[in-house]
C-alpha cells in the first residue's frame, strides 16, 4: 500500500533526499566485507555478522602467518566500523555505547529523511486520536508535543533508556566475572583481564548495537517496546517504518496511521498520569541485574587443559573460548525469577490497558480497529521487536500469553464496574494485580468491586484510616490510665 494519508510518503519517494550516504552506510561495502543484517550474538562472544571475525576461515590444525594476518584483516573489518569507540572514554563503563551506536548507525544504513508534511501529519493524527480518546480513558491528554522521527533520530533518542536497562545487566555480569573466576582461570587470564574488560564492553556494545540497529527499522512509534523512549510528553511515530508495515496489509493506510496514533498518544497518558510506572519497569531491570550470578563449572573445564601454545599455533581455540556462551551461562535464581514475572506482568498489563482503550476510542469510527488490534497481537506473539530486543539485549523474554490475559482482565473490570474503577487500579503499584490475577481475573475483580472503587481512587486515604482504626483501638488504654474518656460518637 503506498498511498498513505496525512501527507506519509512511500519508502521509495525521490523527493527524500539524495545525501543518505552521508549519514548511512552503504549496503553493498557491507555485504562485501562478509557483513549480514543480524548475527547470532551472546553477551562475551564476537559478532559473525556484520564483517566479523568468522572462525571458519582458518586451518584449526596448524599456524600458518598468512592465516594469522588474514585473522587480524578481518577483526580490523569488524573494528572499523567502531573507530572512536576504541579510543574515547565512552568505552569505559561495562558497555562500549560509543560502539553500540556505531554500530547501529552502520546497520540502519540509508533511511528517508522527514519531510514537513509528515511531521504535520502525525501531529493531524494524534489530534484526532486524542479527542476520541477522552471518552475511553479518565485519564486526560499526556502530549505536549507530537512529531515524526528517522531511525537514526530513535536510535539517539532512546540511548539514554538503553543503558538504564543495559548497565545494571552488563554491570553485575562483569563484577560476578572478576570476582568468582576460578583461581587458576584467574591466574592465567590475571596480566589479560584488563583487556578482557574492555573486550567484554566492546561485545556488549557490539551486541547492543546489532540489536538496536535492527530494531530501529522495526519500530513504528516510541513506545512500540512497552517502554516510554521518547522525552516525556512527546508523541512519536515512524513514517518510513509505517509506510513498510501498511505496505503489506489490507486496511486503508489512513485508518493505519490513526489507530497507531491513538496507541501512542494512550501509552503516553498512561506514563504521563501514573507517576510510579517508569520508574517500577526501570527498577525491576535492577532488581533482576542484582541477582545475576553465573555457572563457572564451564569455565574451570574449558581452561582445565589449555595450552597456552596452542592459542597462538590455532587462533580459532582462542576464538571458541571467548565465544562459548555455553560456559558463561547466566544462571536464573528464584529472585530473578520472581522479578522476571512482575516485569513480564507488568508490561503485559501496560499493553493490555492500551488495548482496550484504543479499541474503545475506535471501533465504532475506524472499521478496520478490530483487525489491526488482532495484526498487533500476533506481531507481538511472534516474536516482535519488543520480545526479541528483551531476549537479546536484557536477558528478559516477554510473554505474549499474558498480554491476552491482560487485555482481558481489563475489558471485564470495565464490564463490572466502570472507567473511573478500571483507571483507578493504576493509582498505586500495591493495587495492580499480578500474575496469578491475570490467570485468574474473577478473583481480582471481586475484591476490586468488592471494595468499591473509592479503594483505589486514593489509596492514601485508605491508609490513613487503617492508622485511624490503629489509635482508635488504643483510645480505652489511655482512657483506664486517667486520661478523660473521648465521645467517640461520630453520629
Amino acid at each position: 500500500m503506498t498511498d498513505l494519508p496525512f501527507g506519509f510518503s512511500s519508502p521509495g519517494d525521490d523527493d527524500r533526499g539524495k545525501d543518505d550516504d552521508k549519514r548511512g552506510g552503504d549496503d553493498a561495502r557491507r555485504k562485501d566485507q562478509g557483513g549480514n543484517d543480524a548475527g547470532s550474538q551472546n553477551p562475551f562472544g564476537f559478532a559473525t555478522g556484520a564483517g566479523g571475525f568468522d572462525p571458519s576461515a582458518f586451518d584449526p590444525s596448524s599456524f600458518d602467518p598468512a592465516a594469522l594476518g588474514q585473522m587480524f584483516s578481518q577483526l580490523g573489518s569488524m573494528l572499523s566500523g567502531m573507530g572512536a569507540g576504541m579510543t574515547s572514554g565512552s568505552g569505559a563503563g561495562p558497555v562500549n555505547y560509543q560502539v553500540a551506536t556505531n554500530l547501529a548507525r552502520q546497520q540502519i544504513g540509508k533511511f528517508t529523511p522527514v519531510l514537513d508534511k509528515e511531521n504535520q501529519a502525525v501531529a493531524d493524527a494524534v489530534r484526532l486520536a486524542e479527542v476520541w480518546l477522552d471518552e475511553a480513558t479518565t485519564f486526560p491528554s499526556g502530549v505536549s508535543r507530537s512529531t515524526a522521527w528517522t531511525p537514526v533520530q530513535w536510535l539517539e533518542e532512546s540511548m539514554p533508556t538503553w543503558k538504564r536497562l543495559c548497565d545494571p545487566v552488563a554491570t553485575q555480569l562483569s563484577r560476578t566475572w572478576e570476582q568468582n573466576l576460578p583461581a587458576e582461570a584467574a591466574q592465567f587470564a590475571g596480566p589479560m583481564m584488563g583487556m578482557l574488560t574492555q573486550m567484554s564492553g566492546m561485545a556488549f556494545g557490539t551486541q547492543l548495537g546489532q540489536g538496536l540497529g535492527q530494531l530501529a527499522k522495526e519500530v513504528l512509534t516510541s513506545t512500540d517496546i512497552g517502554i516510554p523512549l521518547a522525552p516525556e510528553g512527546v508523541a512519536v511515530l515512524l513514517p518510513e517504518a509505517i509506510a513498510s508495515f501498511a505496505d503489506g496489509l489490507e486496511q486503508p493506510a489512513q485508518e493505519i496511521v490513526v489507530f497507531l496514533a491513538a496507541r501512542e498518544a494512550a501509552h503516553v497518558r498512561l506514563f504521563t498520569h501514573v507517576g510510579w510506572l517508569r520508574q517500577r519497569l526501570l527498577s525491576t531491570v535492577e532488581e533482576y541485574a542484582r541477582g545475576i550470578t553465573i555457572d563457572f563449572s564451564g569455565i574451570t573445564e574449558a581452561t582445565a587443559n589449555i595450552d597456552p601454545q596452542e592459542l597462538f599455533s590455532n587462533p580459532s581455540k582462542l576464538e571458541e573460548l571467548i565465544g562459548s556462551s555455553a560456559s558463561f551461562e547466566p544462571t536464573t535464581t528464584p529472585e530473578q525469577k520472581a522479578a522476571l514475572a512482575r516485569l513480564e506482568t507488568l508490561l503485559a498489563l501496560v499493553e493490555g490497558w492500551v488495548e482496550q482503550v484504543v479499541f474503545a476510542a475506535l471501533s465504532d469510527r475506524i472499521p478496520s480497529t478490530a483487525a489491526l488490534t488482532e495484526t498487533m497481537r500476533r506481531r507481538r506473539a511472534s516474536g516482535g521487536p519488543a520480545e526479541q530486543t528483551f531476549a537479546t539485549l536484557v536477558g528478559m523474554e516477554l510473554r505474549p500469553r499474558k498480554v491476552r490475559e491482560a487485555s482481558a482482565l481489563w475489558r471485564q473490570l470495565l464490564e463490572a464496574g466502570d472507567i473511573t474503577t478500571r483507571d483507578g487500579v493504576w493509582a498505586h503499584p500495591d493495587l495492580m494485580p499480578d500474575a496469578d490475577d491475570l490467570d485468574n481475573p474473577a478473583a481480582f475483580i471481586d475484591r476490586v468491586i468488592g471494595g468499591g472503587a473509592s479503594t483505589f481512587d486514593d489509596p492514601i486515604a485508605q491508609l490513613e484510616e487503617t492508622l485511624a482504626a490503629e489509635r482508635a483501638a488504643e483510645e480505652p488504654d489511655e482512657g483506664r490510665s486517667g486520661d478523660k474518656p473521648r465521645d467517640t460518637d461520630e453520629d
